[in-house]
């Protein structure tokens, strides 16, 4: 049996101490591995369907093969891993604010995600997503003006509870418009979020792309014994930018 508590990683980041810890849950006899950021927990490998689904319910939505996508914020790894257990994705940019998260990927310390980073179709780039998304070169400075066929951001708690101030524009009309640039033609954007669906985002978001949709994603909780729900949005198509 695994010792009942072990900090894997830690690191300083401009937003606060960072750390990833393995526990043993008592009441399932599993490893659970957690992400914490200063006093505040971040992630949990217990809670990942709403993680997953962002990559299955923003990959339903394009068509074709030979995709290109970007998925905002690393984590645990479970949004990167189920994008590239799509056949038809061709390639995986996964865009990282802190460099340490990357680094437990590189070291394969979690063993559900291990082997993501060495996936030949993947790449791990430390960046700041947001600053990425407004600036004119996009996601790719090889590639400046590179589109893709999904961009997938799950970063933020929810479009109103963010981890920085700064990412607060991020969720409005112009800034989505200029993400919006970076998305092919047939494209989606989608976003996770912990909170039920929020009419006022989803207004935001039908303000920049022709079609939107709140899904509400459910699951068991094993600690509770209840259920639980995620919310992912997913939009398509860009309109286009009037001039005035």
């Amino acid at each position: 049996m695994s010792a009942r508590f072990e900090e894997l990683a830690w690191g300083e980041t401009p937003m606060g101490d960072i750390s990833l810890r393995r526990r043993l849950e008592p009441s399932l006899k599993i490893d659970v591995y957690e992400v914490k950021l200063g006093e505040e927990f971040l992630m949990s490998s217990l809670f990942t369907v709403g993680e997953i689904e962002l990559a299955r319910l923003g990959l339903a939505e394009v068509s074709g093969a030979g995709l290109d996508v970007v998925v905002a914020g690393l984590g645990l790894g479970y949004t990167a891993r189920a994008v590239l257990e799509d056949p038809r994705v061709a390639s995986l940019l996964v865009v990282e604010a802190v460099a340490e998260v990357i680094e437990w990927h590189a070291r394969e310390l979690l063993p559900d995600t291990a082997g993501l980073a060495s996936d030949p179709r993947a790449r791990l780039q430390e960046d700041d997503f947001f600053a990425q998304a407004r600036g004119d070169v996009g996601f790719d400075a090889a590639a400046p003006g590179r589109r893709f066929d999904a961009v997938l951001v799950d970063i933020d708690h929810t479009p109103r509870h963010v981890l920085q101030p700064s990412h607060a524009a991020f969720y409005t009309p112009a800034r989505l418009r200029d993400l919006a640039r970076y998305v092919g033609p047939g494209g989606v954007f989608a976003v996770w979020s912990d909170d039920p669906p929020d009419a006022g985002f989803s207004a935001v978001l039908a303000e920049v792309f022709a079609t939107a949709r709140a899904q509400v994603v459910t699951f068991a909780n094993p600690l509770t014994g209840a259920t639980s729900a995620n919310t992912v949005y997913v939009a398509g198509q860009p309109r286009p930018v009037r001039r005035r």
